[in-house]
């Protein structure tokens, strides 16, 4: 029998599903006490017991179905942290490689009211809605700006107003999806007073022009903000704007942005983020908070190597987002190859003592 043959095969396979699962993301999310999940079922949600594998409808295709319109059909969805509110993603576009534009509906379940998220905007234009904390708001990007809404109203507050193709507010420009994987561009705070988001600033970006040869009988030119060899990057920035709208605050960041990159960014608590820098080399990391009252940072924790420093988390590729916060805030868990070779350590929260765990 030949044994190489069989492997490469089967590892083909595995290549080909994960490619598979990974353009049509199964939905299952894990209920907050870890005995049961959530999965799409029969055009709406069933929670299924863990243990006896019982499944059992909660929210039906029925609810999901607007008025005068057919059923949703579910791409991804989300509950609100106190399970009183299901967000459904869908009427979906692609954008670079994933569906990640589209639709958003909530769903109240207690009344049964369904309302679509920013109804007035072109289809298909919403990116990246999440509920706030407490379930009484959502914010998503649409055409490079960012919005939040009130869920009961509808009333909706614009936070910046000057995103544009090449000025690009809570999402991404090219490079950073290649680069880091980075698509979701903003962070409700703990809190849900504040939201934190990238602005990627491609204004100086030369386009590369696309072919699109598919969509229709006649081919479409489509420019891609893309810097080839030898070009800078698009220079990035952080900035804290309140969930009612108002003045941004920009995170004063040391280092010429077109220099460095800012590729994760999340909240350390309600008053303070974390952020990860990495040089363009990709050959330095540093981690620092970043006071959102006054823009003020302080790095706590350098990494250098001589090669390369890998910045994505290794057991979740398809979403970088998240800081593994662990013994209620005072420490985190964080990969690194600093002795050459993959481990996982946990970092006290002033990064004053690695601790390795693999």
């Amino acid at each position: 029998m030949d044994f190489k043959r069989i492997f490469y095969c089967v590892l083909f396979f595995i290549v080909a599903v994960q490619c598979v699962t990974a353009q049509y993301k199964i939905e299952t999310q894990f209920t907050p006490d870890g005995n049961s999940y959530y999965q799409k079922q029969n055009g709406g949600i069933a929670k299924v017991n863990i243990k006896t594998g019982q499944s059992n409808i909660i929210v039906t295709a029925a609810q999901l179905t607007p008025s005068e319109a057919p059923a949703l059909l579910i791409a991804s969805f989300a509950f609100s942290a106190d399970n009183s509110k299901l967000m459904v993603f869908t009427n979906t576009a692609k954008v670079w490689r994933y569906n990640t534009r589209g639709d958003y509906w909530v769903l109240d379940i207690a009344t049964n009211k369904l309302t679509q998220l920013g109804k007035h905007k072109p289809s298909q234009t919403l990116m990246y809605a999440k509920f706030s904390p407490d379930g009484k708001k959502a914010g998503y990007v649409s055409e490079h700006n960012l919005f939040t809404e009130e869920i009961a109203t509808g009333t909706i507050t614009q936070l910046t107003v000057d995103g544009t193709r090449k000025l690009i507010n809570g999402t991404f420009d090219w490079v950073y999806e290649e680069e880091f994987g980075c698509r979701d561009g903003w962070r409700w705070s703990p809190d849900g007073k504040n939201i934190a988001f990238w602005q990627v600033d491609a204004n100086k970006i030369r386009d590369y022009f696309m072919l699109n040869t598919t969509d229709s009988n006649y081919s479409k030119v489509i420019p891609v903000e893309y810097p080839k060899v030898g070009e800078p990057p698009s220079p990035v920035k952080i900035g804290v704007v309140a969930a009612t709208g108002g003045n941004i605050q920009w995170m004063d960041i040391e280092g010429d942005p077109q220099q460095h990159y800012l590729p994760r960014m999340e909240w350390a608590d309600a008053a303070t983020l974390v952020v990860q820098q990495l040089n363009r080399k990709q050959q330095e990391s540093k981690l620092m908070y970043c006071n959102i009252t006054d823009g003020h940072t302080r790095i706590f924790f350098t990494e250098k190597e001589k090669v390369w420093i890998e910045v994505r988390s290794y057991w979740n590729n398809d979403d970088p987002s998240g800081w593994d916060w662990i013994n209620k805030g005072k420490g985190f868990i964080w990969v690194s190859e600093h002795d050459g070779w993959r481990h996982i350590y946990s970092v006290n929260r002033d990064g004053s003592k690695q601790t390795l765990l693999t």
